[in-house]
């Protein structure tokens, strides 16, 4: 069994994303809910209410909470916000803000 969640349209930049969920890719998913605290970046805290997010999906299906290991964290290219920012001489310049999908799927880890 396992449960998943996923955040759409998240306004950060899907390699910076990629850098949290790095650390915290494989790791059991209470251990990574913690190790997430301590990481000072913006992104920590948008990877750790999804973490929250799939760890709620899984209390809802009923399975054991001290089980669960992250199966996969992938953070996906989302669409780009662009608008013009006026320069020097009546210029403009295409300001591009990147956004991703982050998506984790917890796994229950069997005995054996």
């Amino acid at each position: 069994m396992e449960a998943r969640a996923v955040l759409r349209y998240a306004k950060v930049s899907p390699i910076k994303a990629r850098q949290i969920l790095r650390i915290i890719s494989g790791m059991k998913a209470g251990d990574a809910l913690y190790q997430i605290r301590f990481i000072p970046k913006r992104s920590a805290r948008i990877i750790e209410g999804v973490l929250r997010s799939a760890l709620a999906n899984a209390e809802q299906k009923g399975l054991d909470l001290d089980k669960l290991y992250i199966k996969t964290a992938v953070a996906d290219e989302g669409p780009m916000y662009k608008k013009w920012f006026p320069r020097a001489h009546g210029r403009a310049t295409m300001i591009r803000k990147k956004t991703s999908h982050i998506t984790i799927v917890l796994h229950e880890k069997e005995e054996g």
